[in-house]
């Protein structure tokens, strides 16, 4: 199973493996934007049979990671919802060539992958799809700037908290207007930037 802290869904290894497939992280990231929904909902989004996602959602239960929707459907269907707690992936005691580290490469390329793939969707299609006036709330944006270990993790943080906080407040809404909107925040050092006070010399590592 996975372990909680704080109320976030902490991968163990036999959870890491039991994500580690492209069409499992892809049903989280559609039940996630989009709410509940059926194996042949899922499947049709996907591109997938009713079948390939009906033996995925069983093994994302297994883990953890997905439940049933009680609250929906009959005897002849079944919903599905996420579990609503973050997850959280933390590679760093992993050997870099071990199956466990392949696992989290994997769940980590897919995340970023499909991130991507609706942002880019977003900058050619969003202004006559969602229309000029959610362009205008919407913010694609950069900014660059020296940070200390103390400082970077303060202002994560931060953005943590002001996340969270839209989260609880309008999570599961049914109020008519809303639509999905995804949150990117990324707070990362640059790695070849040269740290203050000090040098660039030795080794590089690779940790997510």
């Amino acid at each position: 199973m996975v372990s909680k802290k704080k109320d976030e869904i902490v991968l163990e290894m036999a959870a890491l493996k039991g994500l580690a497939h492209p069409l499992r992280v892809a049903i989280i990231d559609v039940l996630s934007a989009y709410g509940a929904a059926t194996a042949s909902t899922l499947a049709e989004r996907l591109g997938e049979s009713s079948g390939a996602t009906s033996y995925h959602l069983r093994q994302l239960e297994k883990h953890g990671f997905v439940r049933e929707d009680t609250t929906r459907g009959s005897g002849r269907e079944r919903w599905w919802e996420r579990v609503p707690r973050p997850i959280s992936l933390n590679a760093t005691e992993l050997g870099p060539t071990s199956a466990d580290r392949e696992a989290s490469d994997l769940v980590m390329a897919e995340w970023q992958r499909n991130r991507q793939k609706r942002l880019a969707a977003f900058l050619a299609h969003g202004l006559e799809t969602v229309g000029k006036e959610w362009i205008e709330v919407s913010g694609v944006s950069t900014a660059n700037v020296q940070l200390t270990l103390e400082q970077m993790n303060d202002l994560t943080e931060e953005l943590a908290a002001v996340v969270d906080s839209h989260l609880a407040k309008y999570r599961n809404q049914k109020t008519p207007g809303a639509r999905p909107v995804q949150i990117h925040v990324d707070v990362f050092p640059i790695i070849d930037g040269v740290e203050q006070g000090g040098d660039v010399s030795g080794s590089a590592k690779d940790e997510q």
